[in-house]
């Protein structure tokens, strides 16, 4: 049986209908699903006793509270990372998410929409708490593109879904500009396109929203429990019946599962990099020429074109970073590396890519366009200085061509 969430769409649905596409595996929605009658009934009550929503429906069995669900959808995946100490980070910033980010806006908004009491220094208290994460926030995101490694994980995912009902009802740009790295990182992250197919086009507020809602429970205090409690998953903001219809439809296949099967089998290789500690050159690189496979299989050299615009060592890397970013789409039919050369600007951006086929994938070049600002030459295999190069890049070797590196980034 298919994986089916029981659940009002919103921003706890969303962790894993993303996590989902990026896994590549099918997760429905109900259809019609109603607060206060679809979770009260038996069936449902079986599968959380205490009628809260999500629930996700399994073959072994349910699983409720929505980062255990995306738990489950995104098990054995990259999404938990390559080691034990991503896999650490990982979870690390997945409870910093839930405690220091979505307990204060959810404490923010929940009043203002009517949902409980409003108690103003309350309020007070969760907009301060929800300052210091960011404030937190922030710092690590001036230094990283992703909050770990060098590709999007579940921390991510949960990260940017928990963040989307302050953009979208609490935090105009007047308050989000006192955190530039937090503005860069959501913005990039709700344009991904595994995000945006679930959760559409986000629009920042231009002002919190007002505190009429807030008033209209008191009237009818004996209601607000029910309210209080079965409002809080899905306010009516984040109700998307389109998206609701879309998330389920499989996806097309993509041209590069349709070649001839290849001896390299990529994960296998990304795997061996990951986790060769030692003797790389012994272990990692010859494993990688025992793998590749030269019939399913490209290699290519990349230079940034506009180096001599590289002045800013952190803005380089950044630079660099969001291009890995922006080649997720590509992850499950590449590999890259890439080096930021020199100790002094400007400095110098080459990369090493392994692309699944003879060429670089079309979808790639019409899709990313940071690759127009890079020249691409496929590596000749014939040319024994072009092959150590390509180990040298693999291993960031130093000094590369003469000069130190500044930084190493790994796309896998």
């Amino acid at each position: 049986m298919a994986l089916v969430i029981h659940s009002a769409i919103g921003k706890n649905v969303y962790k894993a209908l993303i996590a989902a596409e990026y896994v590549g595996i099918e997760v429905k929605v109900t259809d019609n699903f109603e607060m206060g009658v679809s979770n009260k009934t038996p069936e449902f009550l079986k599968m959380n006793p205490i009628g809260k929503v999500p629930v996700l429906e399994t073959p072994d069995g349910p699983v409720f509270e929505s980062n255990a669900i995306a738990r489950y959808v995104a098990h054995e995946s990259f999404l938990f990372g390559s080691s034990p100490i991503e896999y650490g980070q990982i979870e690390q910033w997945i409870d910093f998410s839930s405690f220091e980010l979505d307990s204060n806006i959810r404490g923010w908004y929940i009043p203002r929409l009517g949902f409980g009491s409003y108690i103003k220094p309350v309020e007070e208290n969760c907009i301060a708490g929800l300052k210091r994460g960011l404030d937190a926030l922030n710092k690590h995101l001036a230094s990283h593109t992703f909050l770990v490694g060098d590709g999007i994980t579940l921390a991510d995912i949960i990260t940017t879904c928990n963040l989307l009902m302050a953009f979208k009802l609490l935090t105009p740009k007047s308050f989000t500009s006192e955190y530039p790295h937090v503005e860069r990182y959501f913005w990039t992250m709700v344009n991904q396109p595994n995000f945006s197919k679930i959760i559409g086009e986000v629009k920042q507020t231009d002002a919190c929203i007002p505190l009429s809602s807030a008033k209209k429970p008191e009237a009818k205090p004996k209601s607000e429990p029910k309210k209080e409690v079965k409002k809080v998953e899905a306010p009516k903001p984040e109700v998307k019946p389109t998206e609701e219809e879309e998330a389920p439809k499989p996806k097309p296949k993509n041209p590069l599962d349709l070649l001839p099967p290849s001896k390299m089998v990529l994960d296998d290789w990304k795997r061996l990099y990951s986790n060769t500690k030692t003797n790389f050159r012994e272990v990692a690189i010859k494993g990688f020429w025992d793998m590749f496979d030269p019939e399913g299989y490209s290699l290519w050299f990349c230079n940034y074109k506009y180096n001599d615009e590289n002045t800013v060592s952190f803005v380089t890397m950044n630079k660099v970073g969001g291009f890995l970013q922006r080649m997720d789409l590509a992850r499950k039919y590449a590999f890259g590396k890439m080096l930021i050369i020199g100790n002094e600007p400007p400095f110098k951006v080459k990369g090493l890519w392994l692309f699944r086929g003879p060429e670089i994938p079309k979808f790639v070049m019409d899709e990313c366009y940071d690759m127009e600002l890079y020249e691409w030459t496929k590596v000749d295999l014939s040319d024994e200085a072009q092959k150590e190069r390509v180990n040298q890049m693999i291993e960031d070797h130093e000094p590369f061509e003469g000069e130190d590196l500044l930084d190493a980034k790994c796309f896998k």
